[in-house]
């Protein structure tokens, strides 16, 4: 075959354009740290990376959601462990009150104070964090209890609440308001307070220490299940996190640029462009204007 100069400095132009593309790829993964940047320089490491960094996203959520459970969990125990603590004062109170030896004015000042711990404890039912009821179920937008009505009103809204804190895993978050803050709650209550008042004698009120015992097993029950659950979170969230640990490595070894390896790739490149450049220039055709020196 008759090699021509147009095919040499065709060749040569090729070549030159090839080699420039080459230092451009490599100009890009320098500047960028990226092995590519965009899907077409190589579809395997471009789908892979969509895969991983769905997964980094999916954990990052995750950990979002960590932040929400622990809200409902500690703001929960933390609320029945006052109510705990006001039901232990109210029971201390009828007690002293069971007591026949003590006076009127005695028994009015403990009907007092049970009648504010009672409120106490309806405020300890309506608790909120945000915007949001914590002993109403999934209703979480309107009050459970009223106990200024007669009967009180107390929601049915027993409704789990239930966040995702794994691919696949929900765990429930708060209480189960009906076995805590029912309407037997705020009507034995309301009772005692009433009977003390009446000037009820010291059998009859010795009545409500059984009832009273009831409500604290149910609240020191459902704190139970929140140290539980809580317990369960802390566990899950430390997996999660090293989930997200691997998550981004096996993301940066599939993304990122092995930097050594492009600099040297990069050298490389500019030693063979320069001779690329020399061995063209002597290819290229003289002109008359050569030989006319």
């Amino acid at each position: 075959m008759r090699v021509t100069q147009s095919m040499l400095s065709n060749n040569m132009l090729r070549h030159l354009s090839n080699s420039y593309g080459r230092l451009g790829k490599f100009q890009d993964q320098m500047n960028t740290g990226k092995k590519i940047t965009k899907p077409s320089d190589d579809p395997i490491i471009a789908m892979k990376g969509m895969s991983y960094r769905t997964t980094v996203l999916e954990v990052e959520q995750y950990k979002r959601n960590f932040g929400e459970a622990y809200n409902w969990v500690e703001n929960t125990d933390a609320a029945l462990d006052q109510a705990t603590q006001a039901l232990h004062r109210i029971r201390e109170l009828t007690v002293q009150a069971s007591n026949d030896s003590y006076e009127e004015g005695q028994r009015e000042s403990i009907e007092k104070e049970i009648k504010q711990l009672t409120e106490h404890l309806e405020e300890i039912a309506n608790t909120k964090f945000g915007d949001k009821y914590l002993f109403n179920g999934t209703d979480t937008l309107n009050k459970p209890v009223d106990a200024s009505t007669s009967p009180p009103t107390v929601s049915d809204n027993s409704n789990a609440v239930k966040i995702e804190l794994s691919k696949g895993v929900v765990i429930q978050v708060n209480a189960n308001p009906k076995e805590v803050f029912t309407e037997d709650f705020f009507t034995d209550l309301k009772a005692l307070s009433d009977d003390l008042t009446s000037g009820k004698t010291g059998d009859e009120l010795d009545g409500y220490l059984s009832k009273l015992d009831t409500h604290m097993d149910a609240v020191t029950f459902e704190r139970a299940k929140m140290g539980a659950s809580l317990n369960r979170i802390e566990l899950m969230e430390k997996r999660v996190d090293e989930q997200e640990i691997i998550a981004k490595r096996i993301m940066s070894e599939n993304e990122d640029a092995d930097m050594e390896v492009v600099i040297t790739e990069l050298k490389t490149q500019e030693v063979l462009h320069r001779a690329a450049l020399g061995v063209g220039s002597r290819i290229i055709q003289p002109t008359l204007m050569d030989f006319l020196r």
